[in-house]
């Protein structure tokens, strides 16, 4: 009867054990799962989500999982990124994030330049500027700091001229001598591509000539050129620039695999700004 009772308690000590052993995996398991980080990222169109595609293997070595998060305008991004939403988005220069903080006091900061965008202007039925008739319409984009960007390269390439500034940013008032008399047509920047039909002249980012079979090189009649004030940035709240994770995507964006993508993939569009 005593072996018996030994049996028993010995094969009760070992189910305790097994338990116990299982229970400390599903532990452990679930503590794997807590120290996964989601990074949240909004942005628009490629190159920017290629190039945040491009960084998932790397974060995900990192213990990070990216999701991008892909709106529908140039609006919902920084909107998004200041209601707490997202946790960063990568779509716009250091100008459009100023201004979108002086209307609505938010402090969303740039952290890493990461490519410069060739801006430039694009005529269906005109092969250069010369050629661009009297009273020609420009499409522009409607927001204040493009509107500045597309005067200054108006003015860079002595197509106008403007007086001395007064704020923050150019604006349509401001030019002084236009002697083409040009009409300047403002829509949304999503919209500028399909104004290429309807205007004489579109003044466009790459992203958007691009799917129209557009290259600045090739079918731009102005373009502004490389190393500007324009690179489209990451950017991020201030409270969190220093978050380990933004800063692991920061790394991460600046990689040798980023910059061998875009020296391979968007040669002329999008040139590394780091």
């Amino acid at each position: 009867m005593k072996k018996y009772l030994l049996i028993v308690t010995a094969l009760f000590v070992l189910v305790l054990a097994a338990c116990g052993d299982k229970k400390e995996k599903e532990v452990d398991s679930t503590n794997l799962e807590s120290e996964k980080t989601v990074l949240k990222v909004a942005s628009l169109i490629p190159p920017m989500t290629e190039i945040l595609e491009q960084t998932k293997p790397l974060l995900a070595k990192e213990g990070i999982e990216l999701e991008v998060v892909v709106l529908g305008d140039n609006v919902q991004p920084n909107a998004a990124l200041a209601a707490k939403e997202v946790d960063a988005n990568f779509f716009q220069h250091q100008f459009f994030m100023q201004e979108y903080n002086r209307n609505n006091g938010s402090d969303l900061v740039a952290i890493q330049e990461i490519y410069y965008p060739n801006f430039g202007i694009y005529a269906k039925n005109y092969d250069s500027w010369d050629a661009l008739p009297e009273g020609a319409s420009i499409a522009i984009a409607n927001d204040a700091s493009n509107i500045d960007r597309t005067l200054r390269l108006l003015e860079m390439s002595d197509a106008i001229e403007m007086q001395e500034k007064t704020g923050p940013y150019y604006t349509l008032k401001d030019i002084t001598t236009n002697e083409k008399n040009l009409v300047f047509k403002e829509v949304d920047l999503l919209m500028l591509a399909r104004m290429y039909d309807e205007a004489d002249a579109v003044v466009m980012y790459p992203a958007y000539a691009a799917p129209l079979g557009l290259t600045p090189s090739e079918d731009a009649i102005l373009t502004e050129g490389e190393g500007n004030e324009f690179a489209i940035q990451l950017v991020t709240r201030e409270e969190n620039q220093n978050d380990e994770a933004i800063q692991k995507l920061k790394e991460a964006m600046t990689s040798d695999t980023v910059r061998q993508f875009l020296e391979e993939n968007h040669k002329e569009t999008a040139t590394p700004a780091f």
